[in-house]
């Protein structure tokens, strides 16, 4: 559920959120780093309601793809897409059992973007990937293989942007560990990445008893976030951003985050 905060529905839209029904299948979800735990799929399902209605509020068109049943991790959508104003690259999920989720939504975008592939043997997840300006910082995680990253920079040389490796360590993507809060923050988790790979950008710690802090989704002005990690949210309260709480328990079982469940274009 949202938190106790309430918010209007904004007057003008700036984005198109790309989300996916919950999966029937998702208690049987790929998981590297967490055990499993029963997920209890109405609940998952009530609380992704939640989450699209805080996109809308963010200033977000949402746009919700049919489930799909057999595929269990389809409701995090972002690993299939690296969607940029100039294109959208179609991924190729280091996970093989993920792979039948993207031609859905590739033709998801199909009029909306100019459509670019990662080619096999390249592996390529969109949670690994991190835009900061001109530059995607990329996780040389176990779904996104050098091929994979190699592709994504000479895809995207063409538009003027550069492509960077960055090691993890103890986490599924790049996007676990670190993402942009502000104009000139990221919130970042140093256990899991080096905040000094990131030259230029201030980063603000997460609260060691939360580890996976770090992912929080940024549309516009607001920041969506976790109510599982309410000491980091209330350090990034204190410094002035907007963050706007949702309830991802059933999801964060297997293994996503708030930027995982959605696709953000900006119209």
């Amino acid at each position: 559920m949202l938190g106790s905060t309430r918010h209007s529905e904004p007057t003008t839209i700036a984005h198109v959120a790309i989300t996916r029904a919950v999966s029937r299948a998702l208690e049987h979800c790929e998981l590297t780093h967490l055990a499993r735990r029963p997920i209890d799929l109405g609940l998952a399902r009530h609380q992704h309601v939640a989450y699209e209605q805080a996109l809308r509020e963010a200033g977000c068109e949402v746009r919700q793809l049919a489930e799909q049943p057999w595929h269990p991790d389809s409701v995090f959508v972002e690993d299939t897409i690296v969607a940029l104003d100039e294109g959208a690259v179609v991924t190729r999920p280091g996970a093989p059992s993920r792979r039948g989720e993207v031609a859905s939504m590739a033709a998801a975008l199909e009029g909306l973007r100019t459509l670019l592939r990662i080619q096999p043997p390249g592996t390529l997840d969109g949670g690994d990937v991190l835009r900061l300006d001109r530059v995607l910082y990329v996780g040389a995680s176990a779904r996104s293989n050098a091929e994979g990253i190699a592709q994504l920079g000479r895809l995207l040389a063409p538009f003027g942007y550069r492509v960077e490796a960055v090691p993890l360590r103890d986490c599924l993507h790049l996007k676990t560990a670190v993402t942009q809060v502000a104009a000139d923050r990221l919130l970042l988790n140093p256990a899991w990445v080096d905040a000094d790979r990131f030259a230029g950008w201030e980063s603000v710690p997460i609260d060691p008893a939360e580890p996976h802090a770090a992912n929080a989704l940024r549309v516009g002005g607001a920041v969506i976030y976790p109510v599982s990690c309410p000491r980091t949210a209330a350090a990034l309260r204190k410094l002035g951003i907007d963050v706007r709480s949702v309830d991802m328990s059933e999801t964060e079982k297997a293994e996503g985050g708030v930027t995982c469940c959605s696709v953000i274009l900006e119209v």
